[in-house]
């Protein structure tokens, strides 16, 4: 049974004093900061989430393909500024309770077992992190339980070892998702159900509406932070959870000695708040976590806190994308839900590539005011009859960390981003393997769409961990190296970014805190 915001009051802080105390301050309530809460909702502290937004609201427009995609209706965040144009653009990330997660695409694969060690790749060496596949596997089982997760053991040739099997079945492919999946088999491939966090179970809510890659579940049925994570610590029966909404955090204070983070100075409405806590959790995504880093420079910490190693804001990753459309202009595609399939073939170096190229999965039904976003001079009619023609694919490839792709803040204190994308062959070669496997199927047309720096819902790796205190931000147990009382829980801490959406090994990431004591102790 998911809570209610109504039956929830009691532990959402609407009106703070001046000053909140508390035991942890988990700054962000998103993948990260949600699963930290939940795993600490019954270990006798008292927690509080301080979230920069509020929940999103629930309404028609939730669905509305105009509303989200033409409107804008959901974004909140400032505008960043693109460090290799010179022009702004708002990124696609969110401030609501559940972070970005609100309108997330709900796909929840593992980390591979092979993406913790090092990775040859046509461009450079994707490293090795300090903890290896096996430290995360059972918090990765537990948040699959969390969120609902569906997928079929066996399916994916890559799939990692598991002490547990997927909680729920794999969803069925429909329509031209269905075509494809069965001349893929034909064609030698192994296509497979992808691991989707729906609340698909007998009983659950989902409807496997075109309305969820990109959109907020009207019904709450779309395992996000906000329900899967955050209402569920918030309703524990220790009631030791608190959230705090509409809370940006504009700074971080250190103690006179600079060993510790004494408080975090909150901009709440038109009021400044403190919140003073004897742990700090920052767990606001890879950008905005080093932005916040870097704003709280001081005597201590001149080039911004917990960054003696000068890795703060650099090594940002965000993975190389493109939009694929395959069409067959003589047949329609009845699919609804179309966000089914995975073919990870190619994932891994092999005999037909020397290396990596990466992970192809099932995107949602693009409708015309989406396809206006990348086509704006194509008049909306002709968008809309030919997307009902396309199958919708994401094609994406490991990025690697490089120094000088970061994250910076300019004098007026905007977000800059500069990124040199990596993997570009590897990349097109994938792309163009693609392509001869949907002509086979039936697709004569192929249309693609590369996204740029815009596109950071995959973003990670600006405050790496690892053991060496020069080189890294964060220990392998996400303890900054600076500070005695900073943890960092997002996916800022990656060390590489893997070829497969990166949601649930941050979940398990921050399940592992959760649960190590180190918080608590």
């Amino acid at each position: 049974m998911i809570p209610s915001r109504a039956a929830l009051q009691s532990q959402i802080i609407s009106d703070p004093p001046d000053v909140v105390e508390t035991d942890v301050a988990i700054i962000g309530s998103g993948m990260g900061g949600g699963c930290l809460a939940y795993a600490l909702r019954d270990k006798g502290i008292r927690v509080l989430i301080v979230e920069q937004g509020d929940f999103l609201p629930v309404e028609r427009e939730n669905w509305s393909f105009d509303a989200v995609h033409t409107e804008g209706r959901y974004k909140n965040s400032a505008s960043w500024h693109d460090a290799t144009t010179g022009k702004n653009f708002i990124p696609g990330n969110y401030h609501y309770v559940g972070g970005s997660t609100k309108l997330y695409g709900a796909t929840l694969p593992r980390f591979r077992e092979c993406d913790f060690g090092p990775i040859e790749h046509a461009d450079g060496l994707s490293p090795a992190w300090p903890i290896d596949y096996a430290d995360l596997e059972p918090y990765y089982g537990e948040a699959e339980q969390m969120f609902w997760v569906h997928s079929n053991k066996g399916e994916d040739p890559t799939d990692p070892w598991r002490s547990t099997d997927y909680p729920y079945p794999g969803l069925p492919h429909e329509g031209a998702m269905a075509r494809l999946a069965e001349s893929a088999r034909k064609q030698g491939l192994h296509p497979f159900s992808a691991p989707q966090a729906l609340d698909y179970r007998p009983g659950g809510g989902c409807l496997l509406c075109d309305t969820c890659d990109s959109f907020a579940c009207m019904v709450e049925a779309k395992g996000d932070a906000d329900v899967s994570a955050v209402r569920p610590a918030l309703a524990a029966k220790t009631r030791n959870v608190e959230l705090l909404t509409n809370a940006e955090v504009v700074r971080l204070v250190t103690s006179p000695d600079g060993k510790t983070v004494a408080a975090a100075q909150i901009r709440h409405h038109d009021r400044r708040i403190e919140v003073r806590a004897h742990r700090f959790v920052l767990s606001c995504g890879a950008v905005n976590t080093a932005a916040l880093l870097l704003r709280s420079a001081s005597d201590q910490h001149r080039r911004g806190l917990a960054n003696s190693s000068d890795q703060v804001g650099r090594n940002y990753m965000a993975h190389i994308t493109t939009f694929f459309l395959a069409v067959d202009p003589r047949r329609k595609n009845e699919a609804v839900y179309q966000k089914t399939i995975g073919i990870n073939d190619w994932y891994e170096a092999g005999p037909g590539n020397i290396y990596p190229l990466g992970n192809v999965q099932g995107l949602g039904k693009l409708r015309g005011p989406q396809a206006k976003m990348g086509k704006p001079w194509v008049p909306m009619p002709i968008l809309d009859e030919v997307t009902k023609y396309t199958l919708d694919l994401f094609i994406q490839t490991e990025d690697l960390p490089l120094p000088e792709n970061r994250v910076t803040l300019r004098p007026n204190g905007q977000i800059s981003l500069f990124r040199r994308e990596t993997n570009l062959a590897a990349h097109h070669e994938l792309i163009r393997r693609m392509k001869k496997v949907v002509r086979k199927a039936g697709f004569p047309v192929v249309l693609t769409r590369s996204l740029g720096v815009e596109a950071t819902s995959h973003q990670c790796g600006t405050a790496r961990m690892g053991d060496d205190p020069t080189a890294s931000v964060v220990d392998a147990n996400l303890k900054a190296h600076d500070l005695d009382n900073l943890w960092i829980a997002d996916t800022s801490t990656f060390c590489s970014s893997g070829a497969v959406n990166p949601a649930i090994t941050a979940a398990a990431l921050s399940l592992r805190l959760g649960h190590c004591g180190a918080l608590t102790n």
